[in-house]
């Protein structure tokens, strides 16, 4: 009110009129009261400058001096979080890269590792049948997925991400690449210990303390109540990683612990004992009927097996070697014997029908549906 009213006079135009009797009478009884009071002309004459530097314009102003800091401060923070942590894993995947790439090359190059821990159980390891996943070998895949962890981190702490992927989709990659790696390596943990029982490999032992790092760490920066809504997502990737690893490795024979220590050239033995004509008359019943004989040139039932048939009867047989090119360190079954489900040497199929172990003639006469007679 005071602001306005001060505002109408200063827009009053100047005069300099002489004032009448009356005008001026009334400036003189003005001028009288205020000397009457002059606390009150003061007051009058100090609250009107003051109320009008406190108006509404100042007021408003300084609720935002206020909350600018605060806000930007609580959107910095954020940012700083997570630029920590996507380092941290870019830091994690260029470690897990330089190691894979390592392996790769000893792999590839079918050179010995050098195990700090453990002594030569690391090459016992690395050239198993586990060493792979449907023939790629397993650092390679390992390489891979290290150096994709180590590049999406590095883009998005950087806010860079190519192919126009936004930072939601570029987080989403991480963490389902960071699931898959964690649960392959509790898959191979439990190999290592399951089946390679007494055996160190501090190759594997580092890989699998990476991979959990960089998958707790994307989980921290995912926060409790996002990464409730995405626990569908990581089950599906564990469950799928799990699947591709159980199907690679069941079309691998499961070798033995004594077995895994032989590194046998392939090599045929001859069969001294001659043929009864019975026993060539079964060979050939077997043959027409499409029956197979696996086995392996290593095994001693299978030699008995043949030698029970004689040495004309058993060229005869439809016999299928397992492991026509010798058997090494991480050699793998013949695909024929793992599409028939062979587990064990000797085995026969017969009829659709798989028999494991050494069988008499008689036996494979009756379930093969030839008589012979004579034959105990």
């Amino acid at each position: 009110m005071a602001c306005s009213t001060s505002a109408a006079l200063l827009s009053l135009p100047l005069s300099f009129q002489r004032p009448s009797p009356r005008q001026f009478l009334s400036l003189f009884h003005h001028r009288y009261d205020s000397f009457n009071y002059p606390k009150f002309w003061v007051q009058r004459r100090l609250l009107v400058p003051v109320f009008c530097l406190s108006g509404g314009t100042n007021q408003d102003t300084e609720p935002e001096a206020d909350t600018t800091p605060l806000d930007s401060s609580s959107s910095f923070s954020p940012s700083i979080s997570s630029n920590s942590t996507y380092n941290l894993c870019a830091a994690l995947g260029g470690i897990g890269f330089v190691e894979t790439a390592y392996l790769s090359y000893l792999k590839l190059a079918n050179a010995a590792a050098f195990c700090p821990i453990g002594g030569g159980s690391c090459d016992d390891v690395l050239n198993s049948e586990y060493a792979a996943v449907f023939g790629v070998p397993l650092p390679l895949i390992g390489m891979v997925a290290y150096g994709l962890v180590g590049a999406i981190s590095l883009q998005l702490a950087a806010k860079k991400l190519p192919f126009g992927i936004d930072e939601s989709d570029g987080r989403l990659v991480l963490l389902g690449t960071t699931t898959s790696m964690a649960a392959a390596s509790a898959y191979f943990l439990y190999v290592l210990s399951s089946k390679f029982s007494g055996v160190s490999c501090s190759y594997c032992l580092i890989s699998a303390l990476l991979s959990s790092s960089l998958f707790f760490a994307t989980v921290k920066e995912f926060g409790f109540q996002e990464i409730t809504r995405r626990v569908g997502f990581q089950i599906f990737v564990a469950s799928l990683v799990f699947v591709t690893l159980s199907a690679s490795y069941n079309s691998s024979f499961p070798v033995s612990q004594s077995a895994a220590e032989l590194d046998l050239p392939y090599y045929q033995v001859e069969i001294a004992k001659p043929s009864s004509p019975l026993a060539i008359s079964l060979a050939r019943h077997l043959q027409s009927i499409g029956a197979k004989m696996y086995g392996a040139f290593w095994c001693s039932h299978c030699l008995e097996q043949k030698e029970m048939f004689g040495r004309e009867a058993a060229k005869i047989l439809d016999y299928v070697e397992c492991f026509p090119n010798g058997y090494h360190k991480g050699t793998k079954i013949e695909k024929a014997c793992t599409e028939a489900g062979i587990e064990g040497f000797p085995s026969w199929v017969i009829n659709g029908q798989v028999l494991s172990g050494e069988k008499e003639l008689s036996e494979l006469a009756e379930i093969s549906g030839f008589e012979l007679d004579g034959i105990s």
